[in-house]
């Protein structure tokens, strides 16, 4: 069975680090007993470190966190990405890694409250994610789960672009001739497990967004069947290839 180490950047007290494991092993059908999860607070996020004894690498979302953060394991963290992509080890990042990555690899993130996704929004793939052995079973259009307020305002070109939305360009991407994939969505999370967290956040959406507009998002969730595949799809192309 293939093991996953799953890379957390939550606080102590953020109820979404359990339930995050919980997420990616629904979506690639394993047991949370194949994901092995990591600190990044608390515990050395070395390259050698994190793929020790494990088949793939996961990055989930960072609550509190932002990849501009001038912090040191932040800083670990993005070098570590980078590291992975160079050496083409699997991985499936989500939202936070997704930033990380595209810093690593030369690109650029901005803080962009304007352009800001919270909620399930419809995207679109690019011709690129055609022929992808994990992005091509999609369909042009599909519903993602979002929440987030920075966002890629250049790729490097190491990274081929799978999918774009009206406020953000970059959406997700593959290194080239690399199972190393990295979504600014969230694939582990379906409509109702992103609603919840978004009522669990209610009252911090409220300050930002004001009252009205926080409850007109939260009745705006909807199903991501075709975006909640993906990790699935990518499970079965790492496995597949190891095997050939």
């Amino acid at each position: 069975m293939t093991k996953f180490r799953l890379l957390q950047a939550r606080l102590p007290g953020d109820p979404v680090r359990q339930e995050e494991r919980q997420a990616f092993a629904s979506r690639l059908q394993v047991s949370p007993d194949d994901i092995i999860v990591h600190d990044m607070l608390n515990e050395t996020s070395t390259f050698d470190v994190v793929t020790e004894n494990v088949d793939a690498i996961l990055v989930g979302g960072s609550g509190a966190f932002s990849i501009l953060d001038d912090a040191p394991w932040i800083q670990d963290f993005v070098q570590t990405l980078g590291q992975l992509a160079d050496s083409g080890f699997p991985t499936f990042a989500s939202c936070f890694g997704f930033h990380g990555m595209v810093l690593a690899l030369g690109g650029e993130i901005r803080h962009d409250e304007e352009n800001s996704e919270v909620g399930s929004f419809k995207l679109h793939t690019t011709p690129a994610s055609q022929d992808d052995p994990v992005f091509g079973a999609l369909p042009s259009q599909f519903v993602a789960q979002e929440g987030h307020k920075d966002r890629a305002t250049q790729l490097p070109d190491a990274l081929v672009n799978l999918a774009s939305s009206a406020r953000c360009p970059f959406q997700a991407f593959r290194v080239e001739g690399k199972p190393v994939y990295a979504t600014q969505f969230h694939p582990e999370l379906t409509g109702n497990d992103n609603k919840q967290r978004f009522q669990r956040y209610f009252d911090m959406y409220s300050k930002a967004f004001g009252s009205s507009q926080a409850q007109s998002m939260l009745d705006a969730f909807r199903p991501s069947p075709e975006a909640n595949d993906l990790l699935l799809a990518f499970r079965r192309h790492i496995e597949k290839t190891e095997g050939s």
